[in-house]
């Protein structure tokens, strides 16, 4: 990438509150005349992945959001977070090197039914289901061995699969398979991945669980960004006040877009200055 044309956006996971929370900032942004979906490189983690190909393939955010809303939720069984914070708690434990932390967090994902239908609820949120031409990068994880992987249009992995490997919350959603491995959610390896926007001019983080994941974790990954211009974006309190102690929660759709929308005015200073920087 060349270091002094590259923008990025990098947008974390956070569950169903993140993938609209997200959507609400971008679509606030662009009324007030800044277009994240501009972006040379686009790099999505879980929730995040599902807004990069919607972005990345020029899906109208609102009208995604909505669709759920009135669909998709109203399907979508109670989610037990007990189970989910306890595979977590893992991946925090400072006595376990990070990869044998992720292996043992995919044993755990790996015990969870597989009944097929996952994939195509994913699917059905992304009105386009090709790789855009634009540069997107999406996360996951080797649920056997705990190794990091990356998917973009030229790693044999679809566009549907990919997301829905990005997406596979351990002990929420069973872990999917890709070329004869099984992959889980990317927030297991980092809530963002920022790292991976190393070399970038510019980055802007839309980051949904920023009051939760570790700042040290955080920290590090930016400063692997070197002197690049970043702006960083979490919720709001009106925003994790809408979210709650559930991001899972399917009710979520709205009113997580309407907060982010809300908060978009808030952040637009200091994004556009990063942005047209």
């Amino acid at each position: 990438m060349n270091r002094h044309m590259t923008r990025t956006l990098v947008l974390g996971g956070g569950g169903i509150a993140g993938i609209a929370w997200e959507a609400g900032i971008i679509t606030g942004l662009r009324r007030a005349g800044v277009d994240l979906g501009e972006a040379d490189l686009v790099i999505g983690t879980s929730a995040g992945s599902v807004v990069g190909a919607l972005v990345t393939t020029g899906a109208d955010l609102e009208s995604s959001v909505g669709t759920q809303a009135e669909t998709a939720a109203a399907k979508a069984p109670p989610v037990d977070m007990e189970p989910v914070m306890a595979a977590f708690a893992l991946l925090y434990d400072p006595s376990l090197e990070p990869q044998e932390a992720r292996r043992r967090v995919g044993a755990m994902a790996l015990a969870v039914e597989d009944t097929g239908a996952r994939i195509e609820t994913v699917g059905n949120r992304l009105p386009v289901k090709e790789w855009p031409e634009r540069r997107l990068m999406i996360t996951a994880v080797d649920a056997g061995t705990g190794e990091f992987v990356v998917w973009d249009r030229d790693s044999g992995a679809s566009l549907v699969l990919a997301v829905a490997s990005s997406c596979a919350v351990p002990c929420v959603y069973p872990p999917v398979e890709i070329n004869g491995r099984r992959y889980m959610d990317g927030g297991v390896r980092s809530a963002t991945n920022i790292d991976l926007a190393a070399g970038s001019s510019t980055v802007v983080i839309l980051e949904p669980l920023a009051s939760m994941a570790p700042r040290q974790r955080f920290e590090a990954e930016v400063a692997e960004l070197g002197d690049a211009t970043v702006a960083h974006v979490g919720p709001d309190e009106a925003s994790m006040t809408v979210f709650g102690s559930n991001v899972m929660d399917g009710a979520l759709w709205r009113p997580a877009f309407e907060a982010g929308l809300a908060q978009a005015p808030a952040v637009v200073e200091i994004v556009a200055k990063a942005w047209r920087d």
